[in-house]
């Protein structure tokens, strides 16, 4: 259930960065309410992780979901370009957060 929560809060991570995104300095209220909100709750979220994920593996794969997130969005939107090497690079953050959920629990 931890992990879930993990990767939820890894999800909320982009959400937050998205809205940061277009809340321009904080001038436009609805996207700085929905930064505050996905913040707290992917901050929650990550701070409930912990408590059975070692904090360096919690936070590799918190950021790295959230990173892949915000990138993949970005360029399936056409905010961001796309190209192979982003893709095949993306593909291997997402692996290297599944070996780390993989390593982590063969101690």
């Amino acid at each position: 259930m931890d992990w879930l929560v993990l990767v939820a809060s890894g999800a909320m991570e982009a959400v937050w960065a998205l809205a940061l995104d277009r809340a321009e300095g904080f001038t436009k209220p609805l996207p700085t309410i929905i930064f505050l909100a996905a913040l707290a709750v992917s901050m929650l979220g990550l701070s409930h992780a912990v408590k059975s994920i070692p904090i360096g593996t919690a936070y590799a794969v918190w950021v790295g979901i959230g990173a892949a997130v915000t990138v993949g969005y970005s360029m399936i939107t056409g905010a961001e370009a796309a190209s192979p090497a982003k893709i095949a690079l993306l593909v291997g953050l997402v692996a290297c957060v599944v070996g780390l959920k993989l390593v982590g629990d063969a101690h």
